[in-house]
């Protein structure tokens, strides 16, 4: 009788272990899925006055028309230019591109500045550029001013999502990247999108990267903690399951209006590491992709807080995977 008294508490006591672990195993998983909820985001709506742009025409008189919502046919590449207090570095970005763009895709191309509430009067002085800088007629450069910030991947979204060009290519004002690199990129993209179909073209993204110049020059000269901050922020991009691509940071990325409508509508983030989203985007819709050396060099003045963001970033970097790993992004829901 003491025998089976003995084994019946040891079976009482097994079970109670194993209903307490089952509990603290569910209240884990609960205040997880809590965390992530709180924590995901969600693209604002744009206001009815930031889905128009403003535009210059030959005789300085600013015009102002509705954002577009399809390519037209004599737009080959639409430039999007995610902008915010960049007055004092936007002159020689939109110099080296309206050079290129001038000379290989003559009246094909546009460029659009998303300014993303500025206050330093960015808007204003690109128009002026457009007019008395560059001569440029109307609806070769637009300027769509956000009423407040939404950050950098709210910018890049809204200015993708109404381009007129069969592509799209984001570009930081800063002017980091050479622009010639934009054809290298386009002619990636264009052998990508290509299909058994000549009537069809499948989605493809060319990712313009900087991985190749680690240990060149204008890295090893960087300061100890941004070097440190870089490749502890890669561990963890590897970590959360971007294996295929080296640099998915460099503002320099180019996309057919194919990959433009599976991407960007579903995009959440409109923060710093909007761009690990759009990757994942691709790698979870099978979009076509290929990363691409490009040129860079350091340019002063970024308006990003080194310690804060990071910390931001890694934060964000944890949400955005989890949020896709527990059913709270859906890839194929439009925000």
């Amino acid at each position: 009788m003491l025998h089976l008294i003995k084994e019946t508490a040891i079976l009482l006591h097994t079970s109670n272990m194993s209903y307490i672990l089952g509990t603290l195993i569910i209240a884990g998983f609960l205040s997880v899925y809590i965390i992530v909820i709180l924590l995901s985001h969600s693209p604002r709506k744009a206001y009815p006055e930031e889905l128009k742009y403003t535009t210059c025409d030959e005789n300085g008189n600013h015009i102002t028309g509705d954002l577009p919502i399809s390519p037209e046919d004599d737009i080959i590449l639409s430039v999007v230019v995610p902008s915010y207090n960049e007055t004092g570095r936007i002159l020689a970005m939109l110099t080296d591109a309206i050079e290129f763009l001038q000379k290989t895709l003559p009246d094909q191309w546009e460029i659009l500045i998303v300014d993303d509430g500025s206050s330093d009067g960015t808007s204003d002085y690109c128009l002026k550029l457009s007019n008395e800088t560059f001569h440029l007629k109307a609806d070769q450069l637009r300027v769509l001013k956000f009423t407040e910030n939404r950050g950098k991947g709210g910018a890049v979204r809204q200015g993708l999502l109404h381009i007129r060009g069969k592509y799209g290519l984001f570009a930081d004002a800063d002017g980091a990247s050479k622009f010639n690199d934009a054809q290298l990129l386009l002619d990636n993209i264009k052998e990508l999108e290509k299909t058994t179909s000549r009537d069809e073209m499948c989605a493809a993204m060319a990712i313009g990267s900087r991985a190749h110049m680690v240990n060149t020059e204008a890295v090893i000269k960087r300061s100890f903690v941004r070097n440190c901050l870089m490749y502890g922020f890669h561990t963890l991009v590897w970590v959360f399951g971007i294996h295929s691509i080296n640099d998915t940071q460099c503002g320099f990325k180019m996309f057919n209006k194919q990959a433009i409508d599976e991407i960007f509508p579903f995009l959440h983030t409109e923060g710093w590491i909007f761009d690990i989203e759009i990757l994942l985007l691709g790698i979870i819709k099978n979009i076509k992709f290929k990363e691409i050396p490009v040129s860079w060099h350091e340019v002063g003045g970024s308006k990003m807080d080194l310690a804060i963001d990071s910390l931001k970033m890694a934060k964000d970097l944890v949400i955005i995977r989890m949020a896709y790993i527990l059913g709270i992004y859906n890839p194929n829901k439009e925000c």
